[in-house]
């Protein structure tokens, strides 16, 4: 298979510098520790160098699904080493899960990432927020997938569009069914060969099984829907695949935690219309509570933006820039505690 065929294009291959003797690959699969590649020669397995571990600063540092990386096959190729990570264009991270302050890297290099809700058990407009912040922080292209519409009215899934069309959510929306079919086409011709797609979504919201619809056949496992018509989760890890049309698509684990860290851009756009207010403000440091001429609050007050919206971009803003703060405190407590222990096997040394 080509590079290119593997989603390479040529800003990726003006970032990559791999060295004498290694080859440029692609990060298909990550299980614990452990890496799946495909290049020009094939899939094959890999771990990273001491040196690149040692070098590494952060998890961040490290591969993950979709990934471009200097790879040195050995034994004839029957295994890898991988050296560097290409440069990313793009990537899907969040808080790590728990009271940890830290990332936690998805998925690199996506073009595209659908959002996957669905429109009985699992919509939730906040959460779907959160979704939208962090693909756009990371400068990837949103897209709403709804499924399971054969479990609503057509009454209830128009109230839901215009709902979500109500909370200035402006991204393009798909309401599909897994079950009927219905929507699914519309699905598949909005991907593009060489262009790198991925899901996101709650576990049980038919993110596998749409996968499996895409690609024409149950390559990928599923799980019987329970008693409530909530799908159970089937994805233990992250996995790029290629459908039949060349377009790539990164199956991942559903994710009950989606902690914003570092997210200034991300909420902008996921906000517009509250950015674009904030500047009609009259006082430069406005912080759209109390203040006179403060076009936010004005906007409230006449219905042109609505109070959820604004009481859900503040949550986002102050827990990102908690996270931010806390995150520069712990890198920085990290590296005084580096430099103590260096400090003192040099003074042992001596």
């Amino acid at each position: 298979m080509k590079l290119t065929e593997l989603g390479l294009t040529d800003a990726v291959a003006a970032e990559a510098r791999c060295g004498t003797g290694q080859h440029l690959a692609r990060v298909t699969a990550v299980d614990r520790g452990r890496y799946l590649l495909h290049g020009e020669a094939g899939e094959v397995t890999a771990e990273v160098t001491g040196k690149f571990l040692h070098a590494s600063g952060s998890a961040l540092d490290l591969p993950c699904v979709g990934d471009w990386v200097c790879a040195e096959l050995h034994d004839a190729g029957a295994h890898a080493t991988i050296h560097a990570v290409v440069p990313r264009q793009s990537c899907l991270r969040r808080k790590t899960p728990g009271k940890n302050i830290d990332f936690q890297l998805i998925a690199a290099n996506v073009d595209v990432a659908f959002v996957v809700q669905s429109c009985q058990f699992d919509f939730n407009l906040r959460r779907l927020e959160r979704y939208l912040v962090m693909v756009r922080e990371g400068r990837i292209q949103p897209v709403l997938l709804l499924t399971k519409t054969d479990l609503v009215s057509e009454a209830e899934l128009a109230s839901l569009l215009a709902n979500i069309g109500a909370a200035g959510v402006a991204v393009p929306v798909v309401a599909l069914s897994n079950v009927t079919g219905a929507g699914i086409a519309q699905v598949r011709a909005t991907m593009e060969a060489g262009k790198t797609y991925c899901l996101l979504g709650s576990s049980g919201v038919g993110k596998t099984t749409l996968i499996n619809q895409l690609l024409g056949h149950a390559a990928l496992p599923t799980s019987d829907v329970s008693q409530t018509g909530e799908g159970r989760h089937t994805t233990t890890r992250r996995q790029l695949v290629v459908l039949d049309n060349g377009a790539l698509l990164v199956d991942m684990p559903g994710m009950r935690e989606l902690g914003i860290l570092s997210a200034g851009e991300g909420l902008d756009d996921s906000f517009a219309a509250i950015a674009a207010l904030a500047g009609q403000c009259r006082f430069v440091d406005c912080s759209h509570d109390r203040e006179p001429g403060c076009a936010i609050q004005a906007a409230v007050a006449s219905g042109e933006l609505s109070a959820g919206q604004l009481q859900s971009y503040r949550k986002l803003k102050a827990e990102s820039e908690y996270n931010e703060l806390s995150y520069v405190d712990k890198r920085r407590k990290d590296k005084a505690f580096g430099k103590m222990i260096k400090s003192s096997l040099t003074g042992k040394r001596s």
